[in-house]
């Protein structure tokens, strides 16, 4: 065997067994702006999703999930009342016209446009179940990868206009995994496992923001797992609300579960870094809130920097003007 033909292989073999490559699969490994609950409360803010898709692409859209009246539906609570928009007429259906124009033109460089996230607000199979049922009526818009025996066997992502992410309940992971047959196609791809922290409240807010990042991500992507999901607790120390000036300290803690992410060939989020006053306020969680247009812009630039994939926000034009340097 030749020195060529050896790193080849060599190449290939690594690709299988930590999927470095998938990393670029994502707007080529840059970061993208995650519209955080683009959904209506309510009846309100119905314009959301419109607003987010016409911000350009490649953007997230995280869809929350529940069940009423027989069918997934988005809902910021698990107590529905059956007027909440379907699933299918609220994202599906509204983003047609985009996703059948990707694919007349062909252009596979940027794909996937669109990364759709479920935060499903139960996990009973039922729910879950039908979810996978909508997502087949539409396979052919979504990126897949086939099913393979070994999970740390990480398979070639397909292409296309669609990319959607859930998050790391295991129950999710029976449903759209562990009972998918060998060589079927995976239509939707998990959140690794953040490990679990002991002790009390305090002690777990303090060790959330400081233990090194080889500890609170200690697991490898499967074909199943591919991206870990944070919050801002995982950065400084209280999250959003008891956030004080930027730091450097800050900005290399925030790169180094970064980099830590990307080396074991993880995309990685991290929710929801707003900054708004009372009057700005649009039906937005103040828990997420670092207090002014200022202090979220600091946060926006290190996230920019540091290379997150996904930047959550509920200020979707505010962000996308700062990654375009305005």
């Amino acid at each position: 065997m030749t020195l060529i033909s050896f790193r080849f292989i060599t190449f290939f073999l690594a690709i299988a067994l930590f999927g470095q490559p998938q990393l670029e699969f994502l707007n080529h490994n840059q970061p993208v702006l995650d519209a955080h609950n683009c959904y209506p409360y309510e009846g309100r803010y119905a314009d959301r999703i419109d607003r987010a898709l016409s911000l350009g692409f490649p953007i997230a859209i995280e869809q929350d999930i529940a069940w009423a009246a027989g069918r997934p539906v988005v809902s910021h609570t698990p107590k529905t009342t059956g007027s909440e928009p379907t699933l299918r007429e609220h994202f599906f259906e509204r983003v047609r016209p985009i996703v059948e124009k990707a694919l007349v033109e062909n252009d596979r460089s940027k794909w996937p446009l669109i990364i759709l996230h479920f935060d499903f607000k139960s996990v009973e199979p039922k729910l879950l179940r039908a979810v996978w049922d909508v997502l087949g009526e539409y396979q052919a818009w979504i990126t897949t990868a086939p099913q393979t025996r070994d999970p740390h066997q990480l398979a070639p992502l397909d292409p296309k206009p669609l990319l959607v992410l859930t998050e790391d309940a295991d129950e999710q992971e029976a449903v759209f995994f562990q009972n998918i047959p060998a060589g079927a196609r995976l239509r939707v791809f998990g959140s690794a496992h953040t490990a679990p922290i002991q002790g009390s409240r305090e002690e777990r807010i303090h060790l959330a923001a400081t233990l090194a990042p080889d500890r609170l991500l200690t697991e490898r992507p499967t074909n199943y797992r591919r991206w870990w999901n944070n919050s801002w607790y995982e950065v400084e120390e209280g999250g959003q609300n008891h956030a004080g000036d930027w730091t450097r300290a800050d900005a290399e803690r925030l790169r180094a579960l970064v980099d830590h992410a990307h080396h074991l060939g993880f995309w990685i989020r991290f929710y929801t870094l707003d900054g708004f006053d009372a009057a700005e306020n649009r039906g937005w969680e103040p828990g997420y809130n670092f207090g002014s247009h200022a202090a979220v812009t600091d946060r926006w630039k290190a996230a920019l920097d540091a290379g997150v994939d996904l930047i959550a926000t509920d200020q979707y034009e505010d962000l996308r003007a700062c990654m375009r340097g305005k």
